[in-house]
């Protein structure tokens, strides 16, 4: 006997709520998909259409033509995700790399393929324009008032100088939403007493059994023995502010590619 829509949309919905496959699917696609990221769908379409249209001359790991590696993100004219489609549709002639006409939901799966590093169970991270990134370095995420690019700026943050080239898009990303979450242990802040009840306060920069360095608040190095110290406290949250809300999705994706340009002198 047939069944009429209405009755099957209502059972579908019942066994969605005994089970709870309804709910778990809606998690996963909120969790995957939100501003600033591409989602899994995205991915596993550029990963069969890298497969099918890239690999031939890009190579399964994006590394076989010279000065390219699309795995790590190292380019030879994109930067931005826009620079990545637009070098998709139009090709490079004089590469020998003809243009192709796929569509905006095939662009976007390759880029976010190659954002993803090639892992289809990885993160992509949408990546915009570094030269609108470097403004809201220096403006509106001011930055620049703890953290040192290229031998300018101060000392109480870690150095950004090459930071693109050893941390990737999600990694940084991460350090934008959740800063606590993203840093490195070497890097917590420090708190030290010493045994004449003097309090030094820094980041930490090298610890071992005996001893422990930290840049100061008045950015300098300060090397202490730890058979010196009454007190010392190694801080579990990050004083870096997070930029998830204080930063739109573009503006997060713009210092996101800023962020990537850097890579060392």
């Amino acid at each position: 006997m047939s069944r009429s829509p209405r009755y099957v949309r209502a059972l579908l919905g019942l066994i969605f709520a005994l089970t709870g496959v309804d709910g778990a699917l809606s998690a996963q696609g909120a969790a995957q998909d939100h501003p600033g990221q591409y989602s899994a769908a995205d991915i596993e379409t550029g990963s069969r259409l890298y497969a099918g249209q890239c690999a031939l001359c890009h190579g399964t790991n994006g590394e076989t033509v010279a000065g390219v590696d699309l795995r790590r993100g190292q380019f030879r004219r994109a930067v931005s995700d826009e620079d990545i489609a637009a070098v998709i549709a139009s090709g490079i002639p004089t590469a020998g790399m003809p243009g192709f006409r796929f569509q905006s939901s095939e662009v976007d799966g390759l880029v976010a393929f190659i954002r993803a590093g090639f892992d289809v169970s990885g993160t992509a991270v949408k990546v915009g324009h570094a030269g609108k990134g470097r403004a809201v370095f220096e403006g509106k995420g001011q930055c620049g008032t703890c953290h040192r690019v290229n031998g300018n700026g101060p000392r109480v943050a870690p150095d950004l100088s090459d930071i693109g080239a050893i941390r990737t898009p999600a990694a940084l990303q991460r350090s934008l939403l959740d800063p606590t979450s993203a840093m490195l242990p070497i890097n917590r802040p420090v708190r030290a007493v010493t045994r004449d009840g003097r309090t030094i306060r820094g980041r930490r920069l090298n610890e071992d059994t005996f001893t422990v360095q930290l840049i100061d608040e008045q950015e300098q190095l300060v090397s202490l023995n730890k058979a010196d110290l009454r007190e010392l406290e190694v801080a579990a949250s990050s004083p870096m502010p997070s930029f998830a809300v204080t930063l739109t999705a573009d503006e997060q994706a713009d210092l996101l590619a800023y962020l990537l340009s850097m890579k060392g002198l």
